[in-house]
């Protein structure tokens, strides 16, 4: 196999990856799959003094996402199922700034995966100038995307375990009742902004096996005008 054609196919690889990446961050940024779990309702097990398999009844569910969520309340009375939406009903409960860090940087995943992924396949099978769009480039989307996708996570995970969203959530235009995050656990599009950042892991290792250098050095530019074609 030619160098020329692995390069290729190293590189038609990487842009299947970058844009895989893109549509994952980009559903399950909408879906409410982010967390789930239970809440017990304090008030009610405390008025009768439950414990053991008595606490099923004032144990109630709870998931979400990035945009909206489910709830159903339990105080021995039944559940009362209920939907919300983060933008504009929850505004004054839950950390806005963090809560908008998280979106944004999901916004920036999927846009420079998408970016990324276009360049791949201009490298592949075009004759990309030494500019942002050959390898120094690819280093640099791929970049953006891994760290903004680990920053989700991070984000995520502080404004689920320092905020204490779920209790925010639970006890939202609760009154009568307290509520009380009785357990909780990522969900699956948690797991698959990790699944992303692996991606552009191993995108990185894919730009290296094409036998470009990290970090880039790019040629002298031909000072008779333009920028020189990329040479592989």
């Amino acid at each position: 196999m030619s160098s020329r054609l692995q390069q290729q196919l190293l590189f038609s690889l990487s842009g299947l990856l970058a844009l895989s990446s893109g549509l994952l961050s980009a559903v399950s940024s909408g879906l409410p799959l982010w967390l789930r779990g239970s809440v017990l309702c304090l008030t009610g097990a405390e008025l009768v003094n439950a414990s053991g398999p008595e606490l099923d009844k004032f144990r109630g569910e709870l998931s979400y996402g990035l945009l909206m969520g489910r709830r159903v309340r339990q105080c021995g009375l039944g559940g009362r199922a209920s939907s919300f939406y983060f933008f504009p009903e929850l505004l004054s409960a839950i950390p806005v700034g963090l809560h908008v860090s998280v979106l944004f940087f999901c916004g920036v995943v999927v846009l420079f995966s998408s970016v990324g992924s276009g360049f791949f396949f201009f490298n592949a099978f075009g004759r990309p100038y030494e500019t942002l769009q050959g390898p120094l480039g690819l280093y640099l989307w791929t970049t953006i995307s891994c760290v903004s996708s680990c920053l989700v996570m991070i984000l995520f995970a502080s404004e689920v375990s320092l905020s204490h969203l779920s209790d925010r959530i639970a006890n939202f235009n609760e009154g009568s009742f307290v509520y009380q995050t009785h357990s909780e656990h990522f969900g699956r599009c948690f797991w698959l902004f990790f699944l992303v950042f692996l991606l552009h892991t191993i995108n990185f290792l894919l730009i290296r096996l094409t036998g470009v250098q990290f970090p880039f050095r790019g040629k002298e530019v031909d000072p008779s005008g333009g920028a020189a074609d990329l040479m592989y």
